[in-house]
């Protein structure tokens, strides 16, 4: 592509042709604020916060839709422009909800420092704002509109993204806000919880549903017995939240920190992914001799899963009957450790630390009581174990690294791998391969299904016989590969899905990043790599050579896919309407 030149405030700079001034500034080391923009999925120009002056314009322009051209000249810090940019924040102040110190994006707010550092008045207008409600109708997500910009990020990641499409900009003028159609209740909707939502939106508009105040009561109660376990990609998210590098592996501090709020076992959900692969991948082998439907699907991902019962439900058969690695881990523990422990099931409190959003609906489901109690009894994301930990006093950067509790913290680099995309297949082909071959795999790094681009496909030879895989993150993508199944293009035996982009490492309960960072930095990249960077130096790294799976079976479950194991590990969906 043909270069062009520039000047950034009198700063010559060479940029492709049809850059944005916007990315033209970045360049020439120039941070031009923006509040609607997020890069490659809402460029819309809309908020007017970027706004810049070109020599020659007759106004200011808006840097983040604007492309350069030969000789331009821009100026990105006038009089003018400041006076503007601080004028449109004022506005939006003046109909925004200003409850600021109880806001759960205080410090991370990107309004809020919009506001700081353009030196606004919170109260230099004031009258009539837009009336606004609260969508609460979900388990998992809670919409206030007094805090909403509309800047439509929100809209953009759940239709671009995620392709459900479920709110838009409803009414018109000062009116407009941000609904569903026809002011339905979101829990009325196809909405899948994948939280997309939360972590695009630049305010408190959008946030879980909180369960900590639940979870501290268990606690506190001496007939419970409370165990935490936490989801492979957690480890990598939760540093962020203390300051640390974006990717930093915090296993040891995290497990030190758990233990220090008073839980009774600190466990790993990664034991339950090392019993996803042994299910799922006994039940694809099954399917592959016996003539089952194929292509098998994941059913790790619970937003992908609810995505599938309301647009693709006459393909349910293709899913995966296993549970997902939290029920699993939730259904272990309230019989096989029960058992041990000799305790009633309802006298054990099981607590998970996600990633995910859709996590919390999911332990609601029908079909995830192995024990004729909830598997799992709360569902807290990344954020929310970070606000415990800071809300207890404990100095998370200063604490030792500490080790699982046993039994149910042991785990394999193939657990591990499940928080990236592509994770899923690669720990089931470890097996899969040496379950059918009886040798040693040649490789455990299948490449080809790693890396964060939303489609990926290999075909591997698995003991004489051709499986052609198929990786998908993005429910945009999980659109594309299911009409294919549904028409019959999809020439696949193996598929794996993640509801967000990039996997678990990105999902909607992780720590939230600017528009800055999320623009200039591959966030989903930096977490995956570390979990990569741990799975390498691990001994164990594969599913079925675990020792307390070996046992789990041997005492408890009989074989992978037994009767037994389907009763406690495995599960049924439901077909739902899009509408």
């Amino acid at each position: 592509m043909a270069l062009v030149n520039v000047k950034i405030n009198n700063i010559p700079v060479q940029v492709e042709e049809g850059t944005t001034i916007l990315e033209a500034a970045r360049q020439a080391g120039v941070k031009i604020p923006t509040l609607c923009y997020l890069k490659g999925v809402n460029e819309i120009g809309a908020c007017r916060v970027c706004v810049c002056e070109v020599k020659g314009a007759r106004s200011l322009v808006a840097a983040c839709v604007y492309p350069v051209n030969e000789g331009m000249e821009v100026f990105t810090n006038t009089k003018n422009v400041r006076e503007s940019r601080k004028a449109t924040v004022e506005l939006l102040l003046s109909n925004h909800n200003q409850d600021c110190l109880s806001c759960v994006r205080n410090n991370n707010c990107e309004l809020q420092k919009l506001s700081l550092e353009l030196g606004c008045s919170s109260h230099k207008y004031e009258g009539v704002k837009t009336e606004s409600h609260v969508d609460a109708s979900t388990p998992y997500l809670i919409r206030d509109n007094s805090k909403c910009v509309l800047c439509r990020r929100c809209v953009a990641v759940c239709k671009e993204y995620q392709s459900v499409a479920v709110i838009g900009a409803n009414s018109r003028g000062f009116d407009t806000h941000i609904a569903c159609a026809f002011e339905s209740p979101l829990a009325n909707t196809a909405c899948v919880g994948c939280g997309q939502c939360i972590v695009a939106c630049p305010v408190g508009a959008l946030h879980e549903v909180e369960e900590i105040d639940r979870v501290e009561a268990a606690i506190a109660d001496p007939t419970k017995r409370v165990i935490i376990a936490a989801a492979p990609s957690v480890r990598v998210g939760l540093g962020e939240e203390f300051g640390m590098p974006i990717g930093t592996n915090v296993e040891g501090k995290m497990v030190a920190a758990m233990r220090r709020l008073g839980f009774d076992d600190v466990f790993d959900v990664n034991f339950g992914a090392d019993l996803t692969i042994m299910e799922e991948g006994t039940e694809f082998l099954n399917r592959l001799k016996n003539g089952g439907v194929l292509p098998m699907i994941t059913s790790c991902s619970p937003a992908w899963v609810k995505f599938c019962e309301h647009n693709f439900p006459d393909q349910l058969d293709h899913l995966s009957t296993c549970k997902s690695p939290q029920q699993m881990f939730g259904a272990v523990c309230k019989t096989y450790y029960a058992k041990k422990l000799n305790m009633d099931p309802k006298d054990i409190v099981v607590v998970s630390v996600m990633p995910c959003t859709a996590k919390k609906f999911e332990k609601g489901r029908a079909d995830q009581s192995a024990a004729g109690v909830p598997d799992i009894d709360y569902a807290l994301t990344t954020r929310e174990l970070a606000k415990m930990i800071k809300s207890a006093g404990i100095i998370f950067e200063e604490l030792p690294d500490e080790e699982w509790d046993a039994p149910l913290g042991m785990f394999s680099g193939a657990g591990l791998i499940f928080g990236a995309t592509g994770g899923v297949m690669e720990a089931a082909l470890r097996t899969v391969y040496e379950l059918v071959t009886g040798k040693d795999a040649p490789s455990l790094d299948y490449v080809e299904v790693r890396g964060t681009q939303g489609i990926k496909e290999a075909t591997y030879n698995i003991g004489g016989t051709e499986v052609k895989v198929c990786v998908a993150s993005g429910l945009a993508n999980a659109r594309k590969i299911m009409q294919d199944v549904r028409e019959g293009k999809a020439d696949y035996q193996f598929i794996e899905i993640m509801s967000c982009p990039g996997g678990c490492v990105n999902g909607g309960g992780q720590p939230i990043k600017s528009a800055f960072v999320r623009n200039n930095y591959d966030v989903k990249k930096l977490r995956a790599a570390s979990i990569y960077e741990q799975d390498r130096n691990m001994k164990l790294r594969k599913s079925h050579e675990n020792p307390v799976i070996k046992q789990l079976y041997s005492e408890f479950l009989g074989e992978p896919n037994s009767h037994k194991a389907h009763e406690i590990l495995h599960t049924s969906y439901t077909p739902r309407s899009r509408y």
